[in-house]
């Protein structure tokens, strides 16, 4: 028996064949969809989301100052996690500040540029204390005016 002109075996095979590769194709897909979804609520796609204040300066082992407004604190979540937090503080209370809540950091350094009028950088092997999550502590001091301080502070794992 001869299989009629223009016409193969593999209208019978192909079926057989297809339906495999499509399973595999979607367990595929809803593998990467399933590894990629955030069903626990631990946001790790790296976007800023606010924070409590109080919340981003602990990470780095602060307080807010007395007379300081603390807002527009922020975290981002991802291999690293980065919280930030600005400060409008008095300008006299802002080296007392940071010497109290990093007793054991370096002087602060001054410069302007990327620095601004103050500049601290802690880490644990330099002065940050042991109870923070954070592994560095960066503050960057500029001066608004004669009075008031704008304080940015950033606490982030590496």
């Amino acid at each position: 028996m001869e299989a009629e002109r223009g016409r193969t075996r593999w209208g019978l095979v192909l079926p057989f064949v297809a339906l495999p590769v499509l399973v595999l194709g979607f367990l595929v897909l809803g593998l990467f969809m399933w590894a990629w979804s955030d069903e626990n609520g631990d946001d790790r796609s790296g976007a800023a989301a606010g924070v409590p204040c109080a919340e981003a300066l602990a990470f780095g082992g602060a307080a807010p100052p007395g007379e300081a407004e603390v807002r527009d604190c922020t975290v981002q979540r991802g291999i690293d996690t980065a919280y930030s937090a600005v400060l409008r503080m008095p300008r006299e209370d802002v080296r007392g500040w940071l010497r109290t809540t990093y007793p054991d950091a370096p002087e602060p350094r001054t410069g302007g540029g990327v620095c601004g009028a103050l500049c601290l950088d802690v880490t644990h092997e330099d002065g940050l204390p042991g109870t923070p999550q954070a592994h560095v502590v960066q503050v960057r001091v500029e001066y608004e005016n004669a009075e008031t301080a704008r304080v940015r502070f950033s606490a982030f794992t590496m």
